[in-house]
Parts: structure tokens; sequence; C-alpha cells
């Protein structure tokens, strides 16, 4: 009996991407994002879905979802590949048995979020009908990119008050979150009052969690010299994953938790794989273990 919420990794290294799954499958890693920085590049989509399915043949696991992460919003030239890729990872989407496509909802550069939404509109309502066609769902991550209410980059997809102007000007129910604790938790928000209200608009978790230092914002604020704030990986900062997969279980979630690796400055660099592969047994231990049949 398969769980239905899978652990695995998100496993974005373009044409190299089969044989990175081939080297880590091993330590039990149940699902992988591949996801793409910006544009897809010279990515030969159909090739790599074919080899990465070689690779996964014979084993549970599964590609949850295609990611790219650009600034779809742009009216420059990457903006246009940004877009060219949102739109060649939909329809790429049968060839990697995977019915989603997650990134950036995209930001006009400098304007506040609710300066964005036209234009937001404008290129996602297309993009969302695309997929509605194709059964495909899309999810947008959750990470301000440097960015606040005020001024940004690159995603308006941060906050409930950014999704609620989201959401209601375009209604559309293949159209959802990728969601992770972390980018609530390093802006001071409680994490858990937002997934029980959004549960069932969150299609896929990125498994990436955070530290806080209250000494630092007691003493020096969040604007001050200090930081307060970094990423972990899962199993090494302060979220309780218990109690955000027992929510997720609890709100009818079927799907991904995704670790999001290379940010924990802990493990990382030569101790990376050995935090992902900590973390991956750790939100398996949060599930409950295994899955184990009831008697008859």
């Amino acid at each position: 009996m398969a769980d239905k919420i899978r652990i695995g990794t998100m496993a974005g290294k373009g044409q190299e991407t089969p044989g990175y799954i081939k080297q880590i499958l091993p330590h039990g890693f149940e699902s992988f994002e591949i996801n793409f920085w910006k544009t897809l590049g010279k990515c030969d989509l159909k090739k790599l879905a074919s080899e990465t399915l070689e690779v996964l043949d014979g084993t549970e696991a599964v590609v949850s979802c295609l990611g790219i992460y650009g600034n779809p919003l742009k009216k420059d030239a990457e903006g246009k590949e940004a877009r060219d890729g949102w739109k060649a990872l939909i329809n790429a989407c049968k060839l990697f048995k995977t019915d989603m496509v997650c990134g950036f909802a995209g930001r006009v550069v400098g304007e506040p979020i609710d300066k964005s939404i036209d234009r937001w509109v404008q290129v996602f309502e297309p993009l969302a009908k695309r997929a509605a066609d194709k059964g495909v769902r899309i999810a947008f991550e959750n990470c301000e990119m440097g960015g606040n209410w005020k001024t940004g980059d690159w995603n308006i997809a941060q906050t409930p008050a950014a999704w609620e102007l989201m959401f209601k000007a375009l209604p559309m129910k293949n159209i959802g979150l990728e969601w992770e604790p972390c980018h609530q938790m390093v802006k001071l928000i409680d994490p858990m009052p937002q997934l029980r209200k959004w549960v069932k608009k969150i299609f896929h978790i990125h498994g990436k969690d955070a530290t806080i230092l209250w000494d630092v914002v007691k003493e020096y604020g969040v604007n001050g010299p200090k930081p307060f704030a970094f990423h972990r990986t899962p199993g090494f900062g302060d979220s309780n994953w218990t109690d955000i997969i027992s929510e997720l279980r609890r709100g009818g979630f079927e799907g991904s938790i995704d670790i999001e690796g290379w940010h924990d400055p802990v493990y990382s660099k030569d101790l990376e794989m050995t935090g992902q592969v900590h973390g991956l047994k750790y939100l398996k231990w949060c599930r409950g273990g295994d899955i184990v049949a009831n008697p008859v």
C-alpha cells in the first residue's frame, strides 16, 4: 500500500537530471520535481522525459511535477522565454507522466503586488486554459525572492493577501499553490493557520523549513544589521512537520512533499545529501512511517 503523500526531492539538473536521479534514487526518494531556473534553455524535453522514466522504471518513484522559476510577466526577451517555458512544460506533462507545472507567478518589476494582478491574469489565463484542456494543474510557489508587498522583481504569490487577489481575479479550479512553511516563517507569519485555510488550494509542497533567531529579533528587530532567520532542510528547522502532514491529511491532500535542498547553511556542500537524506527519513517518520494494512 502506497502512502498518498510521497516524500521526494527536487532534481533540476537539466539534461543531466536522469543521471542525478539514478544516483540518489537508492536513498529512498519517492518523487522528483524536475525544475528549471528562469527558462528551459536548450533542454530536449522529449529526451529528458524518456531517459527519466527509464531510470524510474521498475520502481514506485514518480515525477511529481515540472517546474520553471522565472518571471513570465516581464515584457522583454527573458519574460517571453519564461512564458514559452510554461507552455512547453504544460504540453510535456504527459511525457513525464505528471499532471502539474509549478513556478513563480511573476511580477511587474518594481510595482506593488496589487498592481501586478492585471498583467498576471493576462499571462496566466490562457496558460491555465491550455493546462485545463490537457488535464494539467498549475501551482505557484510562495517565495518572496527578496520582494515585499510594495516592490519586487520576481513573484507576487507570497502571502494569503496576495492569493486572495489572484484567485478572485482568476477563479479556475486547476490553479493553486506550491506551498512551503519556510517562506512564511521568515516573514514571522505562523504557517499553520494559513495551511488549514488554504489546504484545498495546495497542490504541491516544497520540503523546506526555517530557523528563527528570536534573540536577534528581540535585540535588533527584523531590519537590523544581523540576520534573524535562515532557510533549513526539514528536520533541522523550527517547523513541526508532524502537524503539517496531519493538516494535509485532514484536508485531503494527495501529492508530494519534495525537499528543496541547497539552502541549509549547515548541511550544505559536502553535507548536502547527508542533510537531504536525513530530511527524507524525518519526513517519512512525520507522516507516520510506512502504511500498514488494517487487520481484516
